[in-house]
């Protein structure tokens, strides 16, 4: 176990190693692992042991930009319990996974520009000290995947993924992540790059697509959008059909079709 020590500003030295039981997990699964304490130097009373999940978020102000931490799920994982000096202490926690919560990993791969974790708070004589961040890898469902999936037959180049401050319709999050592609194939025709934003649900997921369309004869460019709703007891191709109709729906709102 690596401990990192926490609540050195009063001088109590308790040491915090938190363990996850697996740290790739989907949206609506449980996330199991142990927050392992090792009491410092004199008796202490611990008043309660949170976990926050925590996304690192773009936010915009006027011309500039920068990213600040967003704790977007908190759950109290212990109550109060007496630490011995030098006493080491076990506590088991499980979280629910929101369904929200951005994809970080595709087919086992990290997705650049994502970072997300798991901080653990400690209370502790009246104050709180947070951990450093561990990591946590967020696979796709399996319907993002068969969209995911399709983008990428359909030649669309992954460019960059990022969470932005906001909330979309439908949505209870604080922000929503946005995968970036270049557009490929054919549709290089019709758009620059393509936006991919997924809401996602107990039993069905909105998928928003923001196109960068390229400009026509005697017409400009501009943004234009498509919304469907995937159900995930739907066939796979249900998925792969709704957004083939949904970029051709974008595409004609350019007279290209």
């Amino acid at each position: 176990m690596v401990f990192r020590k926490l609540m050195a500003a009063f001088g109590a030295g308790v040491e915090v190693d938190t363990v996850l039981s697996g740290t790739t997990v989907r949206p609506g699964d449980t996330l199991r692992g142990d927050v392992n304490f090792r009491g410092g130097k004199s008796d202490y009373k611990v008043e309660g042991i949170f976990l926050d999940l925590t996304a690192v978020v773009e936010v915009e102000h006027g011309d500039s930009e920068h990213k600040t931490s967003y704790s977007f799920l908190r759950q109290q994982a212990a109550g109060s319990f007496q630490l011995a000096a030098g006493a080491v202490h076990r506590q088991p926690f499980e979280i629910a996974i929101p369904w929200e919560t951005p994809i970080s990993a595709i087919g086992g791969h990290p997705l650049p520009g994502m970072r997300l974790g798991v901080q653990t708070e400690l209370s502790l004589a009246g104050a709180l000290d947070k951990g450093d961040l561990d990591p946590l890898s967020i696979s796709p469902l399996p319907a993002q995947e068969h969209v995911i999936a399709a983008l990428d037959r359909l030649g669309f180049g992954f460019k960059k993924a990022d969470l932005e401050r906001g909330t979309l319709r439908g949505s209870t999050m604080p922000f929503f992540q946005e995968i970036e592609y270049y557009a490929g194939g054919d549709w290089r025709r019709h758009f620059n790059e393509l936006e991919l934003t997924f809401i996602a649900g107990p039993s069905q997921m909105d998928v928003i697509l923001e196109a960068d369309k390229r400009g026509g004869f005697m017409s400009s460019g501009g943004d234009t959008f498509s919304r469907f709703t995937v159900r995930y007891g739907d066939a796979p191709e249900a998925a792969v059909q709704a957004l083939q109709q949904g970029l051709e729906a974008m595409a004609r709102r350019r007279g290209w079709f």
